[in-house]
């Protein structure tokens, strides 16, 4: 701990802080030395007697200063020699310091704690705290399970995490004064910690410090900001240790300092009080060491087969309040150098926030690229169109596909535009429900089974590419990478199943590189990868055909001494060379349009979400998020409807969001960026019988028929003698246009009235006219009736 370091803690701090034996400007008597500080002595003058003989370089004064005193007894005028020892300790000295024995268990600590909170009697228990927590060496004496044993491997931390769990959990049972005395112990600990090599043994001590409970409260944040800041600066193969040790940690253990190291960053990004913790500019390191000493917990996380939380508990949802942008222009300009970044840790940043990272840079880019354009036309004295500041797709619906390519293919300069669809012959203006018909209508054309590019696997319900070459024309590859990349460009959500390992092939590298020669998506598969995709047949046209796996791997027999590569190599081939051509423009098309540093600071995963939404559901949040015109939270229509909705399983809740977004996933902000709204439409009383009555032919079918009476029955006592009657109101919900119609005629519908309405309203309208209202972009209009009838 440096001077400036020192300096944020308070006067009144420090004077609870225990004397520093030898600190200078004391002129106490020192304390008597323990038999370990007697042992720290010694070998100290045997270091000094090593090095006495040695040529030695020239010494930088200005690190000299910094190393504490080598004790009381020091005499550094005066060369000492071993004849000088006494004759008890003229033995041979270990390479590190000796840990004296400590022979208390787990059994033996609760038991001292039962009877202490019996008989009021905390000595012992204040003595154990005392000491154990004193030194990095006591602590290693207390938890570590022999304590001269070396441990020195990543498997097995050699510490007793039954009895540091035992002595953490009664810590904030104890009374306050040992609490305190414990914290007065760490900060011991820690001054005595300089910069240099860590032994195996202090990796310990930090391991067993950082799972304090006590650093909840801000009082202790002094504390454990120093304590954080000396396990970041330790060396990457004493970081490693740590990581494996971490992994070892049972869950509810490894959460806890996850969130205390989240709640560190939050509070001192944005302190409840302005006097809770010092100021920023003299603790600038706090967050960039708490952040680094919780990408350890990440990557000890990541590391874990499997992962011990889920990595969206690693988000830190504070952040989206700061100006993330300028931490992402401080990352590309200085990428991982010693300038801290968030963006240098994606791991802490939301899925939310990175999507709005990404939604700002595209931003930026089609503000670029038109006014490049704009430029352009105004330079060459040309008239100026604003058609030029997007990217206007013009399509015919019998050649959808044929006209998309075409257009991408000329306008491949555009696509960084803002993306405008326009269907020939077709009156309307694409305020975004166009574009999202386009997307529909193109993925469903790309990856329907007739048309060969994709395979569908029931097992895992999702796609994957077809092995078959055809004529070796990737193009249409591409579009649909083009399609992916256009749909995150403009923030809309496809109906696309890909297994995960597709996104990992995508982010793979992150970045197109400059050499269009060079492999891509070349992800390193693995037999969990292939569950999702098998099973995967190379047939071609009907015929079987055979791949060499290796060079002249068809002579090679399998054996028990090569089926492992012989997995590895065939596992390789289904994933990436079998399809290396079909997956290369699928991931340039991609590219193409996603071509940012942003994609840098994704996962996988969070590719998958951008894509297609996420498939976790929250009906309550939709209802919170919800808009009405004409109607008001409190109406009983809205609230019948709510009542159903929620009511409904998961599988018809999909069908609504399906009927709405065209995709029945939802977008990554969750479901409050939806634009979901209920309108009122008052209509005539008979405004369908008036449409039936003028023409349209009477259908009734007969399932219709014995289902629908019910919904009519429920009104038929209001009905007036001029209305039709309920078998013909019956026909009327046959039809699929009339689902709106049955929620309009019902003044003070039920709940069962409602559902049932619902119920007929996503069969009969999603599922046999499932392009006809999806991409609306108003969510479902209840249309009431005006109360002009008289009950009778």
């Amino acid at each position: 701990m440096d001077g400036d370091d020192l300096g944020s803690v308070t006067s009144r701090e420090r004077d609870k802080l225990p004397p520093i034996s030898g600190a200078p400007g004391r002129k106490a008597k020192p304390p008597l030395p323990t038999p370990g500080s007697l042992i720290n002595t010694l070998h100290h003058r045997q270091l000094q007697l090593r090095d006495a003989d040695m040529p030695t370089a020239p010494l930088d004064l200005k690190h000299v200063c910094e190393l504490p005193p080598i004790g009381s007894l020091a005499r550094p005028k005066q060369r000492a020699t071993i004849d000088t020892l006494p004759p008890e300790v003229k033995a041979p000295f270990p390479c590190d310091p000796v840990i004296p024995l400590r022979t208390k268990t787990t059994k033996d600590f609760l038991k001292e704690m039962e009877r202490a909170a019996l008989l009021g009697d905390w000595r012992e228990v204040r003595d154990f705290y005392l000491t154990t927590f004193d030194s990095f060496i006591e602590l290693n004496a207390a938890f570590k399970r022999e304590a001269n044993a070396s441990f020195d491997t990543t498997e097995d931390s050699g510490l007793d995490a039954k009895f540091v769990n035992a002595v953490y959990d009664s810590l904030l049972q104890t009374p306050q004064d040992i609490q305190k005395s414990v914290l007065k112990g760490i900060i011991n600990s820690l001054l005595r910690e300089w910069k240099g090599p860590r032994t195996k043994d202090d990796l310990r001590a930090y391991f067993i410090l950082v799972q304090n409970p006590q650093y909840s409260s801000t009082s202790t944040y002094v504390i454990y900001a120093h304590l954080l800041r000396q396990m970041a600066a330790l060396s990457e193969a004493d970081h490693h240790f740590l990581v494996h040790w971490l992994k070892k940690l049972p869950g509810q253990r490894f959460r806890q300092p996850v969130e205390r190291l989240l709640q560190f960053i939050s509070t001192r990004l944005f302190p409840a009080e302005p006097d809770e913790v010092p100021p920023a500019s003299k603790c600038s390191w706090w967050i960039p060491s708490a952040t680094k000493v919780l990408a350890l917990f990440n990557a000890a996380n990541s590391v874990s087969s499997p992962p011990v939380m889920p990595f969206a508990d690693f988000y830190n949802l504070t952040l989206e309040h700061i100006d993330f942008m300028e931490e992402y222009r401080t990352w590309q300009h200085y990428g991982n150098s010693s300038r801290f970044s968030f963006c240098q840790f994606p791991f802490i940043l939301s899925a939310a926030l990175k999507k709005a990272i990404i939604q700002k840079d595209s931003e930026q880019q089609m503000i670029s690229r038109a006014r490049q354009s704009l430029v352009s036309k105004v330079s060459r004295r040309q008239r100026v169109d604003m058609n030029l500041l997007f990217l206007n797709i013009r399509v015919r619906r019998a050649q959808l596909l044929a006209d998309s390519l075409d257009e991408l293919s000329r306008k491949r300069c555009d696509l960084k535009k803002k993306l405008r669809v326009t269907f020939v012959g077709e009156a309307g203006l694409d305020m975004g429900g166009l574009t999202k018909e386009w997307f529909l209508l193109l993925v469903r054309r790309i990856f329907h089974e007739d048309y060969g590019m994709f395979t569908y696997i029931k097992e895992s319900r999702c796609h994957w590419f077809s092995g078959w070459k055809g004529d070796n024309n990737y193009s249409e590859f591409q579009l649909i990478g083009t399609l992916m990349g256009l749909a995150v460009y403009n923030s809309i959500a496809l109906d696309i199943h890909f297994p995960l390992y597709c996104y990992r092939k995508l982010l793979t590298p992150p970045t197109d590189p400059c050499d269009q020669n060079a492999l891509v998506g070349m992800a390193t598969a693995t037999l969990d990868d292939m569950r999702q995709i098998m099973p995967v047949s190379q047939e071609e046209l009907g015929v079987v055909k055979l791949y060499n796996l290796k060079p002249g791997g068809d002579k090679i027999p399998v054996t028990k001494h090569n089926r492992k590569e012989y997995v590895q190599l065939y596992v390789d081939f289904l994933l990436n060379k079998s399809i290396s051509k079909q997956f290369a423009a699928f991931y340039h098309g991609f590219h193409s349009v996603c071509a940012s540093d942003a994609l840098m600071l994704l996962r996988p995963e969070e590719v998958e979400m951008l894509v297609c939404g996420s498939p976790q559901l929250d009906m309550s949040a939709l209802q919170k998020a919800a808009h009405y015109k004409g109607y008001g939270k409190s109406d009983a229509t809205i609230r019948t409807f709510w009542d159903v909705v929620l009511s409904f399983p998961v599988d018809l809740q999909k069908k609504l969001l399906h009927f709405v977004t065209g995709s029945d996933r939802v977008p990554v902000g969750g479901m409050a960026d939806l634009n979901f709204k209920i309108s009122r439409l008052d209509a005539p009383t008979d405004w369908y019988e008036r449409r039936q009555y003028e023409g349209s032919p009477c259908r009734t079918p007969v399932s219709t028929r014995s289902a629908c009476p019910r919904i009519a029955a429920g009104r038929s006592s209001n009905i007036s003698s001029s209305s039709p009657s309920p078998t013909r109101r019956a026909s009327a919900l046959s039809d699929p246009d009339a689902s709106a119609w049955a929620l309009a005629t019902l003044a003070s519908p039920s709940a069962l009235v409602v559902q049932q309405t619902i119920l007929l309203f996503l069969n009969k309208i999603i599922l046999k006219h499932p392009n006809k209202l999806a991409c609306r972009s108003t969510a479902v209009f209840l249309k009431e009736q005006r109360r002009v009838r008289r009950c009778r």
